[in-house]
């Protein structure tokens, strides 16, 4: 009689820490991490991101590298983003089909997304998928970007991103997010990829 109340009791409790285990998992396979970095605040965003949840890390590259001097270079994403210029990509990801999440990062540029991401976007198809945007900015926000990731991924999943301030470049202010403010960083990632549960 024991043994009878026992077994389904068992049973249970070994299908519940399964599908628990199965819950954590979901965050390990087939994760893409896409991010555009500047002065390497989004690639340090996107490291953490990694650390946490596993998946392939792919820099953004473009086929014309942008000017380093930053004047030149907020010039011409002016003309970008004002003519709707899309710059081709150097980058090539293989596969994107098998990937089930994807995180897009990037700074904010003009209050906006930055062009290469948008080529990104268009060049490959992310239905069916989740996408998870993440950025850094100068101390204003994200602008109109994590709309326009919502606006161009139609048919995906889209999750509550992530925003953190970065560098300010027009100040000479590059890589900011390390040392102590990494420290800080990775907390708050890892409270938001919880809150996403993805962790």
């Amino acid at each position: 009689m024991r043994i009878a109340i026992l077994l389904p009791a068992l049973a249970l409790m070994f299908l519940s820490s399964g599908c628990a285990k199965a819950q954590k998992l979901t965050s390990d396979k087939n994760i893409l991490i896409v991010y555009l970095s500047r002065t390497n605040n989004t690639k340090a965003v996107a490291e953490i991101i990694q650390k946490n949840v596993g998946g392939k890390l792919v820099a953004l590259e473009l086929e014309n590298p942008y000017p380093e001097d930053y004047r030149k270079t907020v010039d011409q994403v002016s003309m970008e983003q004002r003519t709707g210029f899309l710059p081709p990509l150097k980058t090539k990801i293989d596969s994107i089909e098998k990937y089930d999440v994807v995180f897009v990062g990037f700074p904010t540029w003009g209050m906006k997304i930055p062009p290469p991401m948008t080529s990104f976007l268009k060049q490959y198809d992310l239905s069916g998928k989740t996408v998870i945007p993440f950025n850094t900015n100068a101390g204003y926000g994200v602008g109109s970007s994590f709309e326009t990731v919502k606006e161009m991924c139609s048919g995906t999943t889209i999750l509550e991103g992530f925003t953190i301030k970065g560098g300010v470049e027009k100040e000479g202010v590059l890589l900011v997010i390390e040392g102590d403010k990494k420290k800080e960083v990775e907390v708050l990632v890892k409270d938001w990829l919880k809150k996403i549960n993805l962790l």
